[in-house]
């Protein structure tokens, strides 16, 4: 803490080596907090501040080999630790995971699986650390399909436990992977929690919630178990041009593929009944007011709200028309009334 800015380089031994490892504004960034800092790393529980991630891409960059730091950590991890230890490590291994893509690389099926074993920890901030840690190595595509094996848990998780953090993070998480179609059955079971999610005031996880829902809309065997799904009176709110822009524009692709699923031969090939307050009957139903808040939004001010709000009622106009001419889309059957 008392060191001058030149013995804390000198220490770091920078000095002759500064100018050839700083190849990008991501180190520079790095090694002015490092040095702003100032402090000793004691690995592993403070592999998590500024100094010592720029330790770690210094060493990496210098020698062009594993650090050790990662390995370390998950060493680290298997011994008995309380809670906030526990979450400091994985929380360390997550920017590590990040920072050092070939140590993250030469982990192995065991490491993924001791993360996943912390999602049964009794802490949440445990639970959504070891969330976060996946979904990082969710980045690294040979670990996908044992991380995958964590879905059913993660879902578990998201539809029992009430936590807007813990909720961003797993929804990250499945956002980040291909759903293998064995945990369909268990997507239907937490419908109704993803469902409420995206109805709730947090953003973040609105956000995450209507981005799985708009993939699972593609699903042929899930769209009727969305579509039925029960929402509150005032699902319409989120389509009001006072929502943030990034949660409006997800909740447009969501109406406009599901427009176009229900719109699909495969889907129109059943006659399916929807409950009174169901998705469906919320944005489709003879008593939607849908039309009204799309128009509202064709004149937002940000232009990818528009373009989708158009696209959602060309897709609406669509469905219209086609129960009388399916393989094209005629305006003189519109959704809107011609006054609108």
């Amino acid at each position: 803490m008392g060191m001058s800015i030149p013995q804390y380089l000198g220490q770091m031994d920078i000095r002759k080596g500064v100018v050839g490892l700083a190849t990008g504004a991501g180190f520079i960034y790095l090694l002015y907090k490092a040095i702003r800092a100032g402090i000793k790393c004691q690995p592993p529980l403070c592999t998590a501040s500024p100094i010592c991630i720029a330790r770690l891409a210094v060493e990496r960059e210098r020698h062009g080999r594993d650090s050790g730091e990662l390995r370390r950590l998950l060493n680290s991890l298997e011994s008995k630790q309380d809670e906030y230890a526990k979450s400091m490590i994985l929380h360390s291994i997550t920017r590590c995971v990040y920072l050092l893509e070939a140590e993250a690389s030469s982990c192995t099926a065991d490491d993924i699986n001791l993360v996943g074993f912390m999602l049964d920890d009794k802490d949440n901030s445990v639970k959504i650390q070891a969330l976060n840690t996946l979904k990082a190595f969710s980045g690294i595509r040979k670990f996908r399909l044992k991380i995958q094996e964590h879905t059913i848990k993660v879902l578990e998780l998201i539809s029992t436990v009430w936590d807007s953090e813990l909720h961003v993070a797993g929804l990250r998480l499945l956002n980040s992977l291909p759903l293998p179609d064995y945990v369909h059955p268990q997507l239907r079971r937490v419908m109704p929690a993803l469902m409420e999610i995206l109805q709730s005031d947090y953003i973040l996880a609105q956000v995450q919630a209507i981005r799985l829902l708009s993939y699972l809309a593609q699903k042929n065997d899930l769209l009727y178990d969305i579509l039925n799904c029960q929402v509150h009176s005032n699902f319409l709110n989120l389509f009001q041009s006072t929502q943030p822009g990034s949660l409006l524009f997800e909740v447009l692709v969501f109406a406009e593929r599901l427009s176009e699923g229900r719109n699909s031969p495969h889907y129109r090939a059943v006659k399916w009944h929807y409950n009174e307050q169901s998705l469906h009957e919320a944005l489709f139903g003879d008593e939607s007011r849908l039309a009204d808040r799309l128009l509202a939004l064709v004149i937002h001010p940000e232009e990818e709200v528009q373009i989708q709000a158009c696209k959602v009622i060309v897709s609406l106009q669509c469905s219209q028309d086609v129960g009388v001419r399916p393989s094209s889309c005629r305006p003189s059957h519109s959704y809107f009334n011609s006054g609108e």
